[in-house]
């Protein structure tokens, strides 16, 4: 559930700030996001990359759609992509989720004050001690 909700705040997060700061204001949703919703940071990193990459996937397509392909046809002739629009669209959504769940994973590393970190590795072991 928390996953879910991780995924579903950083993409409305990104979304928002994405309207009105540069491109990598998305880092900072997923980064505020990740710091509010306490998760480990495999967790952290999954919801921060499915988060942005579904956004940015579902967002480029949206404007692939309305202009019927000519730009993305073009850029993807640029780049080693056989002209093909979807792979472009998919590359873009990986790196706008590289970018979220990096910043989603620094977070998540982030010690909180007043709290200690949690040893995820060894956490069963000094729990039965």
């Amino acid at each position: 559930m928390k996953m879910i909700l991780s995924i579903m705040f950083t993409a409305f997060a990104a979304f928002v700030l994405g309207e009105y700061l540069p491109w990598w204001s998305v880092a900072v949703a997923a980064f505020a996001v990740s710091l509010v919703i306490n998760q480990a940071p495999g967790a952290a990193f999954i919801s921060g990359f499915l988060g942005i990459a579904l956004l940015w996937v579902a967002y480029s397509s949206w404007i692939n759609q309305l202009n019927e392909s000519l730009l993305s046809e073009r850029i993807a002739f640029v780049l080693p992509l056989q002209g093909s629009p979807i792979l472009l669209i998919l590359l873009t959504g990986l790196v706008g989720g590289l970018a979220g769940g990096l910043a989603a994973l620094s977070a998540s590393y982030l010690v909180r004050p007043g709290q200690r970190r949690v040893d995820y590795q060894n956490y069963y072991r000094n729990k039965m001690r």
